[in-house]
Parts: structure tokens; sequence; C-alpha cells
């Protein structure tokens, strides 16, 4: 899988930008500010339909306009795949492949497997819960429909059973039968997360320890705990009794919604007792780890966009990074940086096969 064509329109800081890309590694460079992330994030906005770094669709569009467009043409197992997505104020995301409007965005997710490294990844162990849980539901996804459609329907009833509690505050009203069949919704769909998610950890454990230790020169023990309150309890059990406080404080106190994972180095939080090398370098593992666990459960290679990586590791461990990436042979990569000649130097240690992007000169 591999992009060859992209081309913006009003998308971000580019009012019009075409770009004809290698199928092996390619390499953004420019000033801070020119747009490189933008180019990254265009790429991800094809893969999952919506921004990595902002979801609000309206703010992805450029200055002054109403409407953006981002359009990418795919090779994958000798097949063309050409994807659009398309956004104009005021009016519904449009996702088309090969000409034809998805119904709903679901059905997109998983065709173009996709990973990407960032400086905002570190918000994966500094900020809460539901960075976590975003994460490991964009990995089971990609190569799980069912796992997507329960997600999205439990996040749904969610939002109801929230709504009914409000309803009940808001009215000193309360209708047991009624709260009952949010429950049942919300158990059915929770426990095939649930065990989907359990699964996830037992497989993905391995693969992230084995990426850690090819990174890392350490010889530190890491480990990922999933956390949740359905390993000791039904949620029945747990709906009934949080009832009175779920009607105190109006919303759902318990549930697959309260799930973490706990990233840990020597039986430890890494959060509080690791360095900030060993957690950039968990961090890599993590990313590469989920590149590892799509490629084996789609069958074929994701797309790897590496933001800004010299700004989280330094020139040594790039280039590890860029050695491993071409000697397994990875499939397609995109590197951002600010530096061309330090950029180009670490590239073409290990490759021949790679384009220097320089986007000052195409705006």
């Amino acid at each position: 899988m591999h992009i060859q064509l992209l081309s913006l329109l009003n998308y971000k800081n580019f009012t019009q930008l075409n770009l004809d890309l290698d199928q092996h590694i390619n390499c953004l460079v420019g000033n801070n500010g020119i747009g490189k992330t933008n180019v990254l994030d265009a790429i991800y906005h094809l893969a999952f339909g919506k921004s990595y770094f902002n979801p609000v669709s309206s703010q992805n569009i450029t200055h002054g306009e109403d409407f953006f467009v981002v359009d990418g043409t795919f090779s994958k197992a000798d097949k063309t795949e050409r994807i659009v997505v398309s956004f104009k104020k005021a009016q519904k995301k449009m996702i088309k492949r090969n000409a034809k409007v998805y119904d709903k965005l679901s059905d997109h997710i998983g065709l173009i497997p996709l990973v990407i490294i960032s400086p905002t990844d570190r918000d994966l162990i500094l900020e809460g819960s539901d960075v976590r849980r975003k994460f490991i539901d964009a990995v089971i996804a990609q190569s799980d429909k069912k796992y997507l459609e329960c997600v999205i329907n439990y996040n749904k009833v969610l939002g109801q059973r929230n709504a009914l509690l409000k309803y009940f505050a808001a009215n000193r009203s309360f209708n047991q039968d009624s709260l009952l069949v949010y429950n049942e919704q919300l158990s059915n769909y929770a426990e095939y997360i649930y065990k989907t998610r359990q699964s996830f950890v037992e497989q993905f454990l391995p693969i992230l320890q084995q990426r850690y230790q090819d990174i890392s020169s350490g010889n530190e023990q890491i480990d990922l705990v999933y956390k949740s309150q359905l390993h000791d309890h039904d949620l029945h059990d747990l709906f009934l009794k949080s009832q009175d406080k779920d009607r105190q404080r109006q919303y759902t106190t318990v549930g697959i919604h309260k799930d973490d994972l706990l990233f840990n180095i020597n039986q430890h939080p890494i959060k509080k007792f690791g360095s900030q090398g060993q957690q950039k370098s968990y961090l890599i593992a993590l990313k590469f780890a989920q590149y590892d666990f799509i490629k084996q459960k789609n069958g074929f290679k994701p797309i790897v966009l590496l933001d800004d990586i010299f700004d989280k590791l330094d020139e040594t461990r790039v280039s590890q990074i860029v050695n491993m990436v071409t000697r397994e042979d990875m499939g397609q990569l995109f590197i951002s940086d600010t530096h061309p000649e330090r950029t180009e130097a670490v590239v073409k240690a290990s490759t021949q096969n790679y384009k220097m992007i320089h986007l000052k000169e195409m705006i």
C-alpha cells in the first residue's frame, strides 16, 4: 500500500498543492510553519476521514475559504484506489472511494492502514485515559469492523443514557425501566469490546517488548497492562450498584469507557519513573508495534508518517529507525524535518530510494 499522488485544495495553509510521491521514502523539508505537518495530516485525513491534530473540520479550511478537498491516489495490491475527502461549511463531510460516496465513515476505516508518530504522542503518557483508549480503538478498528461498530454504538447509547440521567435530575423524576433498556444495550456492546481489548493486549505486548529492545540500548523491562472494571465485575451488576451515584452525578460512572492502558517500566509507571529518553523509546516502540500488529492482521504494510522525528529523538536514534524501516522493507515512509541536509544524510546512509520534497519551493 502506498500513496502515489496527493492534491490539496484550501487545506489548512495550502490554497493548492500537488505532490507526486515516491513509493518508498518521502522527506518533507522546509522551515517551521511551512506546512510539513499539514501534508502528513492530509494523508492521515485520507485514511481516517478526519485530522489527527484537529478534528474540527471547519478549522482545517484555509482562512477566508469555505471548503477544502484532499485527494489521494493509492496503489494497493496492483489496484488503484482514489480517495477524496471534502468538506464545506454548514454541510456534512463527504468521503468518496473511486467516485462513490460512502454511506458511513466506518466502512472506510482500515482500507488505508496507517501509523503516525508525532511529538503529540507524549499525550499518551502524560494525559488521561481517554487518549489511551483512542489509541487502542484506532489500532483494533483498522482490522476489526465489528469492534469499530460496537465502539460507535456503545458511545451513542452512552450519550443517550447520560441524557436520560440529566432529564431525571431536571424533572425530579426516575424510571428504572427506561434506564435498564440502556443498561442492556451497553452491556451487549461492552462484552465484545472488552474481550477484544483483552485479546489485543495479549497479542500486542510481546510485539511491543521486542520493538522496545530493538530501539533501546537499555536492559529495562517494559509492560502494557489493560485496566478495566470488567475484569472482576459484570457490567449489569456495576450499573445496578452505581445507579444512585449515576443519578446524583447525572452521568454514567462505570463501563468500558473507563478502561485504561498502563504503561510500565521495571514494574513502575513510566510517567513517574521513566526518564525522558525511556519515555520517547517507549512511544516509538508503541507505534512500531502498532505497525507490526496492523500488518499482521491486514496482510499488507501500513503507511508510516514520522512527524518532526528529530524533535523527539537524537540523530543516532533516528538513523536506527530509518535503517530499521529500510532493512525490514516496511513500505512507504514519510519524514518531516526543518533541516534538509540532516534528513538526506540520515536517509541516504540506508537507501537510495527516496525523494526530497522542499515545500518552500512549492508555495
